[in-house]
């Protein structure tokens, strides 16, 4: 078995890589372990975890996550939306669309860690709810709103796939799941949605994150 460490935001996408990933990949004979952003440091009790808020942060974890000589990958599961501007690569972005755009960043990312053999990037696009809709009509099943299936379904249909769902604050995935159910909860309804609408769907609709994942199966056999 091979061991995968996956550099996460949040609790949600902790939850999700134990869940979901975890299982699908020791099938391929790798174990993926979510490790969450550190956002800040202090000298006695727990750091905080959760968020990225600066690239020091990202870059101080990635570094400690590589001095585990046990792990045969070491890998990021972090939002395209919102990356602090000090994040390598920002200001040089060339990209005609999102999925180009974090791709460049990817590349950059790798090489500011002089492409460590054992370091793999991935951004997701733009953020964690963009999975949802995948199948959206699951959601409005989770939220118990079936009244909000065409809504969602809409909004899908306005898109080519549901990882080119706006990068802006007002249109982003997470604010179109917020303005429709003001109740959700990241950490307990998106993990028990994706859990729904399964990872052949979720890869189907999600181009990057299918080609991230293909990458991590293969690194069982590799």
């Amino acid at each position: 078995m091979r061991r995968v460490l996956i550099l996460v935001e949040g609790q949600t996408e902790e939850r999700f890589v134990k869940s979901i990933l975890q299982p699908h990949l020791s099938t391929f004979s790798v174990h993926a372990e979510p490790k969450i952003v550190t956002t800040k440091r202090v000298k006695s009790g727990p750091d905080f975890k959760g968020g990225v808020t600066s690239f020091g942060k990202v870059e101080y974890d990635i570094r400690l996550l590589l001095g585990d000589t046990n792990a045969a990958l070491i890998t990021t599961m972090l939002d395209y939306y919102g990356l602090p501007n000090d994040f390598p690569g920002q200001r040089q972005l060339q990209g005609s669309n999102s999925r180009d755009r974090a791709k460049e960043l990817e590349t950059a990312l790798e090489s500011h860690f002089q492409a460590a053999p054992r370091f793999l990037a991935y951004l997701m696009i733009h953020e964690f709810e963009a999975l949802l809709f995948s199948a959206p009509t699951v959601l409005a099943q989770v939220m118990n709103d079936h009244s909000a299936e065409a809504y969602l379904q809409e909004i899908r249909d306005s898109f080519t796939t549901p990882e080119d769902i706006n990068d802006n604050p007002l249109t982003k995935p997470s604010a179109r799941v917020l303005r429709r159910f003001p109740g959700y909860q990241k950490v307990l309804h998106g993990p028990n949605a994706i859990s729904r609408i399964g990872l052949d769907t979720i890869r189907r609709e999600c181009a990057h994150f299918n080609e991230w994942m293909t990458k991590l199966e293969r690194l069982g056999s590799a």
